[in-house]
C-alpha cells in the first residue's frame, strides 16, 4: 500500500481531534433549546376511572371518566362504552377535563340507560409516542350477562406493530452504520472514502434508514390506532400523524437525511478523487504544490467533520424528541445526553461493520487505522458507560425496578452483552498490537481476483489448439484449427475460479494477525446485532420508574379520586330556555387545607352546558365561618376549575352553588357536606 504523504499527517489528525469536541459543542447548544421548550410527562398508564372497574351504581352515570399518570393524546374516538348487547352508549365526543396535574378526560353518555354491566374500552398515545389501551367493565343497578368481549388485543401489537417494530430496528441499525460508517473515514482511514466496498456500506445504510423512515410514518396511524394494514392508506389519518411530535420528528429525519445525501456525494466524490490521488499521486509535483492540496484536503475534511457532526446530531436527536427522552424526569439534560448516546453507539457499531468490510474486502487496509479506530471505539465505551448510567437511573429509579420490571430486566441484558462486547473487544485490542508493522494482510485484489483468468480460460484453451511452433531452425507450419469444446472450457473456467479461491483463503489464513482480528471483529458485529434488538425492545418498554408509579398509585380499579374526597351532584332550574340541568362538583383531597375543585355543568342530556356564570361560597355555620366566596376558572366548555381552596377547619360545611343562565336566570343549589 502506498505510504501516506507525511505533509498531510497533521492535516488529517485535526478533525480527529475536533469531532469529539464538536459532538460536545452540539449537544450543549442541543441542550439549551430544549431546556427552554416545556418539559413533557413520562410514560402515561391509566391510574383511575369513574365508575371504576367492577363498580356497581345505583342510577346510571352522566359520563365515563378516566385519569391518567401524565399526559396523554386521545380523539373523539379514543373512550367507547358498550350496552350488555355491544351498542354504543357514549355521545362519541371527547371531554377535556385536565386541570394543572390532573390529567383527566371523558366521554357523556347517553341518558336513560338500563341496568346491566357496561363495558368501556379505551386507547391513547403516550408522551414517549407508544400507544397504550385498555378495557374494564362497570355494572348499573346490578351486574348481568354481556355480549361484549374485551378487547385482547394490545394497543401496538399484532402484524401492523411487528412490522413497526422491524422497521424501528432498522433505522437505529441504518443509522449506526451510517454515521459510524463516516466517521470511520474521517477520523481512521481517510483513503477508504474511495473504495467501493465501503462506499456500498454506507450508502445501503442510508437507504435502510430512509425507508425504514418512511415505513414508520405510513404505518404509525395503524400502529397507535387500529392495527390494520389498509389505515396506512388513509390520507386523512396521515394527516393527523404529521400534526403530531412523532409525525414531525419523522418528517425532520427525512429532510436531514436529504442533507446527507449530499455529504455522501462529497465524501465518496470530490473528497474520495482527492484521496485517490495523494494515495497513488507521483513524486513530480513540487513542495508548494503539495502544501496547497494538503491545505485545500485538510479544510474539505474540517468541513465535512463539521457537517457531518450537525446532520448525524440532528438525526439522533430526532429520536430524542420524540421517545423517552423527552418524557419524565430532567427531559432538558435527558435528551442531549440521549443524542450522545445515540452518536456513541453509531460510532462503535457502524465502524465495527465498516472494519468488517474493509479486512474482508479491501486492499491493504493499514494498521493506523486499525489502531485509530481501536482508540475511537474506546472512547466511545467511555461515553455510553457515563450516558448509560444516566440514563439507566432515570428510567429505573430503583433496584426493586431494576428486577420487578420488564424494563429493568431488559436492562440487565443489555448491560450483559455490552459487557460481552467489551470483553471482545478486548481481544480485538490485542489482535490489533500483534499486527506487523507492514500493511494489514496483503494486497487483497490479488486475493480475491481471479477473474481475469477465468474469463480468459476459454480463450488460452482455443489459443494452445491454434498455434505450434515450428521444429528446432525449421520453417513455421501452419496453424490448424481445433474445434473448442464449449462444456469443455466451462469446465475449465470452473476449476480455475475454484484454485483462484483457495489460493486467496490460503494467502489469508497466512496472515494469523489479520485472520485473528477479523474473526473478533466478527463475533463484534455479531453481539452487535442482537444489543440493537435489545436496544430497540428498550425503547417501545415502559421505563420501570414509571411502572412502579403506576402499581403505588393502583390500577383501573381505583377510585377517580381518593375515597375522603367530596362529590356533590346537584338538580338545578334556573328557569327560561335552557335553564335546567345538573352541577357535579368534586373536592380533592375533600380535607382541612388547600384543596382542588372541579366542577362541572350538564344538560338534562347529558351534554356540557357552557352557563356565562358559575360562583361556590363555602359555609361553616356550626363555627359561624363564611361564607367564603370562590369564582372558579373556566377550563373548558362546561367545565371549571379552582386550586388552592382552603378549608380551615373540620365540620358540616355547606357548598352554595350559584349558575346563571342568561342575563335574568339564575339560580342557587346547595348541599351539606362533611370536611375533616
Amino acid at each position: 500500500m502506498t505510504a501516506t504523504a507525511p505533509a498531510l499527517s497533521t492535516a488529517r489528525t485535526r478533525p480527529a481531534a475536533l469531532l469529539p469536541r464538536l459532538v460536545l459543542v452540539l449537544a450543549t447548544l442541543l441542550a439549551s433549546l430544549f431546556t427552554a421548550a416545556a418539559p413533557a410527562t413520562a410514560h402515561a398508564a391509566l391510574t383511575a376511572s369513574d365508575p371504576k372497574d367492577g363498580a356497581v351504581v345505583a342510577t346510571a352515570p352522566a359520563q365515563v371518566s378516566l385519569s391518567f399518570s401524565e399526559q396523554v393524546a386521545m380523539g373523539d374516538d379514543s373512550i367507547r362504552v358498550m350496552d350488555p348487547r355491544g351498542k354504543r352508549v357514549d355521545t362519541g365526543e371527547l371531554r377535556d377535563m385536565c386541570s394543572g396535574s390532573t390529567v383527566r378526560y371523558g366521554t357523556a353518555l347517553h341518558t336513560g340507560l338500563p341496568n346491566g354491566t357496561y363495558t368501556v374500552a379505551w386507547q391513547a398515545v403516550s408522551a414517549d409516542s407508544h400507544p397504550i389501551s385498555g378495557a374494564f367493565t362497570f355494572s348499573i343497578g346490578a351486574p348481568s350477562a354481556t355480549n361484549v368481549t374485551l378487547p385482547t388485543r394490545k394497543a401496538g401489537g399484532g402484524p401492523v406493530g411487528l412490522a413497526y417494530e422491524v422497521a424501528r430496528y432498522a433505522a437505529y441499525a441504518g443509522f449506526a452504520v451510517l454515521v459510524g460508517g463516516c466517521a470511520f473515514l474521517l477520523v481512521c482511514w481517510r483513503r477508504g472514502a474511495a473504495e467501493r466496498p465501503v462506499q456500498k456500506l454506507v450508502v445501503r445504510a442510508w437507504v435502510t434508514l430512509t425507508a425504514a423512515t418512511l415505513a414508520m410514518l405510513v404505518l404509525r396511524a395503524p400502529y397507535t390506532g387500529s392495527g390494520k394494514f389498509a389505515d396506512a392508506f388513509d390520507l386523512t389519518a396521515l394527516k393527523a400523524v404529521l400534526e403530531t411530535k412523532t409525525g414531525a420528528s419523522l418528517v425532520s429525519r427525512l429532510l436531514l437525511l436529504g442533507a446527507s445525501a449530499l455529504f455522501l456525494a462529497v465524501l465518496f466524490g470530490i473528497y474520495a478523487r482527492r484521496q485517490a490521488a495523494e494515495s497513488g499521486g507521483s513524486g513530480e509535483e513540487s513542495a508548494a504544490e503539495a502544501d496547497a492540496r494538503a491545505k485545500d484536503t485538510a479544510d474539505l475534511t474540517f468541513g465535512l467533520a463539521v457537517g457531518g457532526t450537525v446532520v448525524a446530531g440532528g438525526i439522533a436527536a430526532t429520536w430524542a424528541l420524540s421517545e423517552h427522552a423527552s418524557t419524565g424526569i430532567q427531559p432538558g439534560v435527558a435528551m442531549p445526553v440521549d443524542i450522545l448516546h445515540l452518536l456513541a453507539v453509531a460510532a462503535w457499531f457502524g465502524g465495527l461493520a465498516t472494519l468488517l468490510v474493509a479486512l474482508y474486502a479491501v486492499p491493504g487496509i493499514d494498521r493506523t487505522a486499525v489502531r485509530r479506530f481501536s482508540r475511537l471505539a474506546f472512547g466511545s465505551v467511555l461515553v455510553l458507560t457515563a450516558t448509560g448510567l444516566y440514563q439507566s437511573w432515570r428510567q429505573v429509579g430503583s433496584w426493586s425496578a431494576l428486577t420487578g420490571t420488564e424494563y429493568g430486566r431488559l436492562l440487565m441484558v443489555k448491560v450483559g452483552l455490552v459487557a460481552v462486547l467489551v470483553g471482545l473487544a478486548a481481544v480485538s485490542r490485542r489482535w490489533t498490537g500483534r499486527l506487523a508493522q507492514s500493511p494489514v494482510g496483503g494486497d487483497v485484489s490479488r486475493e480475491t481476483g481471479g477473474a481475469e483468468t477465468v474469463e480468459g480460460a476459454s480463450e488460452g484453451t482455443a489459443g494452445a489448439a491454434q498455434s505450434a511452433d515450428s521444429p528446432e531452425g525449421g520453417a513455421q507450419v501452419p496453424a490448424v484449427t481445433v474445434p473448442v469444446d464449449p462444456v469443455r472450457a466451462a469446465q475449465l473456467a470452473r476449476q480455475q475460479a475454484a484454485r483462484a479461491t483457495a489460493q486467496a483463503r490460503k494467502r489469508r489464513e497466512a496472515d494469523p494477525e489479520r485472520a485473528g482480528l477479523r474473526r473478533s471483529v466478527l463475533a463484534e458485529a455479531a453481539v452487535a446485532v442482537v444489543l440493537l434488538a435489545v436496544t430497540t425492545a428498550l425503547t417501545s418498554t415502559e421505563p420501570g420508574r414509571a411502572a412502579e408509579q403506576e402499581a403505588g398509585r393502583g390500577t383501573a380499579g381505583s377510585t377517580a379520586v381518593p375515597d375522603r374526597a367530596v362529590k356533590v351532584t346537584l338538580p338545578f332550574d334556573a328557569g327560561g330556555q335552557n335553564g335546567k340541568g345538573t352541577v357535579r362538583l368534586e373536592l380533592d383531597p375533600g380535607r382541612i387545607g388547600a384543596n382542588t375543585l372541579h366542577l362541572w355543568v350538564d344538560t338534562p342530556g347529558g351534554t356540557p352546558l357552557d352557563a356565562p356564570e358559575v360562583k361556590v361560597a363555602f359555609t361553616l355555620p356550626a363555627k359561624e365561618i363564611g361564607p367564603l366566596p370562590l369564582v372558579p376558572e373556566r377550563a373548558a366548555a362546561g367545565h371549571w376549575t379552582a386550586t388552592g381552596v382552603q378549608l380551615p377547619l373540620a365540620g358540616e360545611w355547606r357548598i352554595d352553588v350559584t349558575v346563571r343562565t342568561s342575563d335574568i336566570d339564575q339560580t342557587t343549589v346547595q348541599k351539606n357536606v362533611k370536611i375533616g
